[in-house]
């Protein structure tokens, strides 16, 4: 058994920030436990067809987020990256629109404009109406019906969950109502009003793969961790772990940041807790390349069409430099709907996770009962959220600081 003063489980950006934010104080007691042979998580790229393929889909570098950013550049130069606007667009009723589509309507045909504009001016949330409490009910209540039929509901289904009513609402909240007055002046002058995206603007690396800056931020730690090290079991009691080859690791502080559905067996904290983990849910996405170049500027495409087996292009040859071809995104379970074999295609278990009623309060209590522990829940999975890698790496920095 080997007792460190900090154990991380999972080397993706959660974990490598947290790690490095203890190098960078001067700790040398920690240990980080990685089930694949290589670090980087959701955000790893492999060599494909002779440029990066990132496994995970589109991960890219906000810039929205300074202090993230100079802590990135630490590992690699800014120099090294390009910085890209974002160009995402639609493909929906055999039309392309800018991303947001409430923002860029006016590039539909005019039945659509106006059909679209009547539905916002009767959504419900613009009118007063009581906001329900199920998913399908509530894009309607906030969008109008006809972008919740056009796009977002078969989008969310395809991308998370055919049941789309398992998912809460909660997560939604924060999105503005649509304006009917800015829709209505975006329509008449011809460009987009109202509040943009995230990723409006983004680094994306020059001469390599996402993945990169995780492989530099490992190499800055490497006798700090160990690889194809997959956890079995955790004992909160205790703050111990033991892998599938048998070996147990002790700690005063413990971080992870790998999916809580992972462990075979949790003990240490209440049952009732334990059994709550099973209700978590996640989606597991397959990224799919092909090799031709499409005839777009767009780096980003959203594909509602519910024909089509994947719900995201990524145009590798418009972000990533000297590359060719684009990767397809598609929810596990409509993989099936593809014909003939895949020139590369990397099958992401834990991809997505849900946010489905209840899981809220079932994180609050698996995070609070394991805190009491010192064992704290990091990032993506440890805390069951979709965050993206930047909100991600501030999350660590701020853990890190904090304890």
């Amino acid at each position: 058994m080997k007792k460190v003063k900090y154990l991380i489980l999972g080397a993706g950006p959660a974990g490598l920030t947290f790690a490095n934010m203890l190098r960078l104080r001067g700790e040398t007691s920690f240990l980080v436990l990685e089930k694949e042979a290589q670090a980087g998580g959701l955000c790893r790229s492999v060599n494909v067809d002779g440029s990066p393929f990132d496994i995970g889909g589109g991960h890219f570098l906000d810039v929205r987020r300074p202090k993230v950013n100079e802590f990135l550049f630490q590992f690699m130069p800014e120099d090294e990256w390009l910085l890209f606007d974002r160009d995402s667009r639609i493909e929906v009723a055999n039309q392309t629109v800018g991303h947001p589509f409430e923002a860029n309507i006016w590039q539909l045909d005019i039945d659509s404009q106006v059909a679209i504009l009547e539905s916002i001016a009767k959504a419900g949330c613009n009118n007063g109406q009581p906001m329900p409490e199920k998913f399908k009910e509530w894009i309607t209540w906030k969008l109008g019906d006809k972008i919740a039929k056009m796009y977002m509901l078969p989008y969310n289904e395809k991308m998370f969950s055919d049941e789309l009513d398992e998912l809460g609402t909660y997560w939604l909240e924060k999105l503005p109502n649509v304006s009917f007055g800015d829709t209505l002046r975006s329509c008449l002058t011809h460009k987009a009003y109202g509040q943009q995206p995230g990723h409006a603007s983004f680094y994306y690396p020059k001469e390599f793969g996402y993945g990169e800056v995780w492989l530099r931020m490992a190499e800055a730690i490497s006798s700090n961790i160990i690889y194809q090290a997959e956890v079995a079991t955790l004992d909160c009691n205790r703050r111990s772990v033991t892998t599938r080859n048998g070996e147990t690791f002790m700690a005063e502080n413990m971080i992870t940041t790998i999916p809580w559905t992972c462990f075979d067996s949790i003990v240490g904290i209440e049952e009732e807790v334990v059994k709550s983990i099973g209700k978590l849910k996640s989606s597991a996405i397959e990224t799919r390349y092909v090799s031709k170049n499409l005839d777009t500027k767009a780096q980003w495409i959203y594909v509602p069409e519910e024909s089509l087996p994947y719900h995201r292009i990524l145009v590798r040859h418009n972000f990533c430099q000297k590359s060719r071809g684009y990767w397809l995104e598609t929810r596990k379970e409509r993989t099936d709907m593809y014909e003939g074999e895949a020139e590369y295609a990397y099958m992401n278990d834990y991809a997505y996770p849900l946010n489905t009623i209840g899981k809220p309060e079932i994180m609050e209590k698996i995070l609070a009962c394991c805190k009491e522990q010192q064992i704290y829940g990091l990032g993506r999975w440890g805390e069951h959220c979709h965050y993206n890698s930047d909100v991600v790496v501030e999350l660590a920095m701020k853990l890190a600081e904090e304890i």
